[in-house]
């Protein structure tokens, strides 16, 4: 269903060090959307299944053609700490189909 791939960061993580990005097949989620973007969303699959608040909103952009977009929040699962298990994910969105989907999660 996915697949991992690694790339050369400078930053946060400091100079060359590898970060882990899961670049998923777009896994079907459910988000609750509020009028500055998503809320939480809910996964079902796998180890990360259940219920993320989203805690900030990194980035939000739409793509050309059919006008998808994608947005980059930060998160944490329901019931973790926010400075210690918070996530970077990417949120799709498709107007057409009113389809959301997890189609990335940084470490």
């Amino acid at each position: 269903m996915f697949e991992r791939a690694f790339e050369q960061r400078v930053g946060s993580r400091g100079e060359g060090e590898a970060a882990m990005v899961q670049v998923l097949a777009g896994e079907r989620v459910q988000v609750e959307r509020g009028p500055s973007g998503p809320l939480r969303f809910w996964r079902g699959e796998g180890l990360g299944r259940g219920r993320y608040e989203v805690g900030q909103l990194v980035e939000h952009r739409v793509e050309a053609g059919p006008g998808r977009q994608v947005w980059r929040v930060e998160a944490v699962r329901s019931g973790r700490s926010r400075t210690s298990f918070a996530g970077v994910f990417d949120l799709t969105w498709e107007p057409a189909d009113d389809r959301w989907s997890l189609v990335r999660v940084h470490d």
